[in-house]
């Protein structure tokens, strides 16, 4: 069957695939199904591969039919209603849950099942504009991803210059806050004061899901040229106090919502701890991606209106004078209060910054903002190269994210003041 779809043109060839893969499907959902997903889960695999975009799409609307019984739905829920029994709950979680929740599971059996279902999420997510139906079959990947994904069933492996070159291309690629230049940069990132570590799931090991890039050095850091330069900066140190982490890039879209980011600098702390003894303090040094967009069009702040009139409402004459040195002390002053304002009043806001929300929520500190320390085409674009240092004192991340869910952005004297001009 298979060979013989390849002597059709590619949209019959597709259209014939995507017939054989829903017929897949329904035998995987069978009761022999259940006995033999391994071998119907690699048909379904195989038939997939076959499919057009297009088709593909098709296929989702598919899953998205393999609904919950809606009669089955309100029968357990007014059974549950006279009498909530533990027999009355396990009937209302078995009908609402889809069918297509279990065609997932069973798929993700066969060979090369975990793969796939990622890469079929990374396509839903692109078929998802425009199709708001879809968002319930999301939802299911979404949930069964994260539980598939869970931390504790993740491998945490350091990558060095020793690392096979197919993977340290991969970090090279998927690189996302700080573009690797050349090899000879990337280099620079793995030597003996600087650490990459990335989470992988043994069903592919060859696949970095996300890594986050580390520099052991003296001090907290104020920009990042102390830290990607070509050679060890200032900040370098023998016995290093400091753990700065710099970069933390997501190499898999189709795991996009599932939480990963949180759980990697915690783990990476503690292996710190434990090969480094010197080190006391683990921070950050973060971009504030969304800044120059606050900035922008936020009213009522006197700094941000200052600068606006001066510099203009695109502020593209603020990011060249960051650029070329030649801003003023009042003006670096204003600059200096909008970043303070923008992170710790809207700093738990989803409205707010994605990176002051990933680190605040993690259970870290708003501890320094330093003006000049991203002077790269895109630190000016985003943020008029304001970076920002975030602390994780170890024995304060719970305290700190319990206030952090309260709506409180936990801030050093100096941010909070600067806040308040």
């Amino acid at each position: 069957m298979f060979r013989d779809l390849f002597t059709r043109s590619p949209d019959a060839r597709s259209s014939a695939a995507l017939r054989e893969l829903k017929l897949a499907c329904h035998r995987l959902l069978s009761e022999g199904g259940a006995a033999n997903s391994a071998a119907i889960g690699g048909e379904v695999i195989r038939w997939w591969a076959m499919l057009s975009e297009a088709a593909r799409i098709e296929f989702f609307e598919f899953l998205d039919a393999l609904a919950p019984d809606r009669e089955r739905v309100l029968r357990a829920a007014r059974a549950y209603g006279e009498a909530s029994t533990p027999e009355t709950v396990l009937e209302l979680q078995n009908a609402v849950e889809p069918p297509r929740r279990e065609l997932l599971r069973r798929l993700n059996r066969a060979s090369g099942g975990v793969g796939t279902l990622v890469a079929m999420r990374r396509q839903l997510l692109r078929a998802l504009e425009g199709r708001p139906r879809l968002r319930a079959v999301d939802a299911d990947f979404s949930h069964l991803l994260a539980s598939w994904f869970n931390p504790g069933l993740l491998d945490l492996r350091q990558v060095d210059w020793n690392s096979p070159a197919s993977l340290l291309e991969k970090i090279i690629q998927h690189e996302a806050v700080h573009a690797i230049r050349d090899w000879s940069d990337l280099r620079r990132r793995l030597q003996k004061d600087r650490r990459c570590f990335a989470f992988f799931h043994p069903q592919l090991p060859g696949e970095p899901l996300i890594f986050v890039e580390v520099a052991l050095v003296s001090a907290i850091p104020r920009s990042i040229a102390q830290l990607i330069g070509s050679a060890p900066s200032s900040l370098d140190s023998r016995r290093p106090s400091v753990a700065a982490f710099y970069s933390i890039s997501n190499c898999e879209h189709g795991l996009k919502g599932v939480s990963l980011g949180n759980f990697l600098i915690k783990r990476v702390a503690e292996e710190l701890r434990k090969e480094v003894p010197s080190i006391k303090r683990y921070c950050t040094l973060s971009p504030v991606p969304r800044l120059r967009t606050w900035l922008t069009r936020v009213q009522g702040v006197a700094a941000a209106e200052a600068l606006r009139l001066r510099y203009g409402d695109d502020l593209e004459r603020l990011a060249a004078a960051v650029r070329d040195g030649v801003l003023d002390s009042q003006d670096a002053d204003r600059l200096y209060s909008c970043a303070a304002i923008f992170l710790s009043r809207h700093g738990a806001s989803a409205a707010g910054d994605p990176v002051a929300r990933f680190h605040l929520d993690n259970g870290a500190r708003l501890e320094r903002i330093n003006l000049g320390a991203d002077l790269s085409d895109k630190g000016l674009r985003e943020s008029f190269g304001v970076m920002v240092n975030y602390l994780y004192d170890l024995g304060a991340v719970e305290p700190n994210h319990e206030r952090f869910v309260r709506g409180e952005v936990v801030c050093s004297r100096q941010a909070l003041s600067a806040a308040r001009a």
